[in-house]
């Protein structure tokens, strides 16, 4: 009875009967799947299967990381606890290169080149920040602490010193953005830096040894991403970098509170 009342609802004929046995017609077969599925989901929610995991890959350049990275994977997990996350840091070319590649779901990076589309997170402005202890001589180089090649700030860095015809060397290369502020901080040298990732102790020095300016640039996300979930994600990085980029991370953890 259950049977045919099933037919009845979907208006077709899901078996053959005859005196000796009943079989699944051309249609009952093609239902059969839906019909698995459907008991599947039924089954699981009784259960109170939890929602199965999902992953998001994220590149994010060293230089737009900044102070900001630990809160901005504090805030992904509250919103999204079942999301497995897989960051990469490093050059900006090279996460947008993996980006392009299809090896990761959402990048956040400096806008390079004429490169359009993506959401503007933030405008960082770069500057020479050294330690109070960093002493240049007269007639002396200018030291520099950087990330190695293919580095965009380095490369805007070395071209402004180059155009204004101030002579430099570099006296520390880093493979990170900690290290080449480390390395100010220990008076080594000078590191071309966004204002927004220069730690406590450093200065920008620019001005008074009339250094060349090095401009602004924006820093962009850019995502495939279209499923809710992981959409939901991606909404919550956006606005918290937003924040920490316009107040501070101490003052968006002050609102939290």
């Amino acid at each position: 009875m259950k049977l045919r009342r099933l037919e009845t609802l979907l208006g077709r004929r899901l078996v053959k009967r005859s005196p000796r046995a009943v079989a699944l017609t051309a249609e009952g077969a093609a239902f059969l799947p839906h019909a698995r599925a459907l008991m599947a989901a039924h089954d699981r929610a009784l259960a109170g299967e939890k929602p199965a995991r999902q992953n998001l890959s994220l590149g994010i350049s060293d230089h737009a990381g900044g102070p900001e990275l630990a809160l901005l994977l504090e805030r992904l997990h509250a919103i999204s606890p079942q999301l497995t996350l897989a960051v990469t840091v490093g050059f900006s070319r090279e996460i947008t290169d993996a980006y392009d590649a299809g090896k990761l779901d959402a990048v956040v990076v400096r806008q390079e080149g004429s490169r359009r589309g993506g959401e503007t997170l933030a405008v960082d402005e770069f500057g020479w920040f050294a330690s109070t202890r960093f002493a240049r001589g007269a007639g002396e180089p200018l030291l520099l602490a950087t990330l190695a090649p293919p580095c965009g700030v380095r490369a805007v860095a070395v071209r402004a010193l180059d155009k204004a015809g101030i002579a430099w060397s570099e006296r520390f290369v880093g493979g990170g953005v900690a290290a080449v502020a480390a390395a100010a901080l220990a008076g080594l040298a000078v590191a071309p830096l966004a204002r927004r990732v220069a730690p406590a102790g450093l200065v920008d020095i620019g001005p008074v040894q009339r250094l060349p300016k090095l401009g602004a640039s924006k820093v962009m996300l850019h995502s495939k991403v279209s499923d809710p979930a992981r959409l939901a994600a991606l909404r919550t990085l956006a606005a918290t970098f937003r924040g920490v980029a316009a107040f501070g991370v101490a003052a968006v953890l002050s609102k939290k509170k």
